[in-house]
């Protein structure tokens, strides 16, 4: 592990704070901490870390006033919420927000830790491209562009899509949808939700004048694909 992989917690209970910096310091990592939203801002700008563990309920700007913050001039840094906000929803407001993971308190260290390690792993892995038709993503850099022209994305709509590039022509199911992007188990509850950004990605990528590619196939989810007439 290099010696620069640093971890900013942001987390207002001083014990949780302590065990994870504790924990992450033996695990090799460099730690921050930051106990309000204030200093999480603050601690972020000046040690730039290479990854975050955010709290929701904290003191002054909440959880998800920090991570919008770091949404506007970063979209690539991974961000992990640490909460006790256990609801579906709460799980689903906060990776709509841009979280990278999304742990519920109680948690286990071990877990969190493996967390981390996939974050950084694939924050620091080689150049991952994909291009279909005119379609090209730059999973690293986060960049989207269609016929040389940038496609904005929402950090859900960039994930949804690149899920669906990376199992290109063949059908994704909203259950591995909201298992891979949402990270909950059961689709069903989720089922609107995922079809509202599905719907809002497909507005981005495929506009009027240009070839479909992104297509809802009845009963199975949808599919990636710039051989329309193979759809079934």
């Amino acid at each position: 592990m290099s010696d620069e992989q640093s971890i900013l917690v942001i987390e207002d209970e001083v014990k949780v704070a302590q065990y994870l910096g504790k924990g992450l310091t033996e695990a090799g990592y460099k730690v921050y901490t930051a106990f309000t939203g204030e200093d999480g801002i603050i601690n972020w700008l000046n040690h730039e870390p290479d990854l975050i563990v955010l709290d929701l309920n904290l003191p002054g700007r909440d959880g998800l006033e920090i991570l919008s913050t770091i949404r506007e001039k970063d979209l690539t840094l991974p961000v992990i919420i640490l909460s006790a906000r256990d609801t579906t929803e709460d799980k689903v407001l906060g990776l709509d927000s841009g979280a990278d993971d999304y742990l519920i308190k109680p948690f286990e260290f071990s877990e969190l830790l493996a967390r981390i390690k996939v974050r950084l792993r694939r924050d620091q892995s080689n150049t991952l491209e994909y291009s279909m038709a005119d379609l090209y993503v730059d999973v690293i850099a986060r960049k989207v562009t269609r016929n040389n022209k940038i496609v904005n994305l929402t950090p859900r709509e960039f994930e949804i899509l690149e899920l669906l590039l990376r199992n290109a022509y063949k059908p994704v199911s909203r259950q591995v949808l909201a298992k891979d992007v949402w990270r909950v188990e059961r689709a069903t509850p989720l089922d609107n939700v995922i079809d509202v950004h599905v719907m809002r990605l497909r507005k981005k990528i495929d506009l009027e004048d240009q070839k479909r590619l992104i297509h809802t196939i009845r009963g199975l989810g949808f599919v990636i694909s710039d051989k329309e007439d193979e759809i079934p």
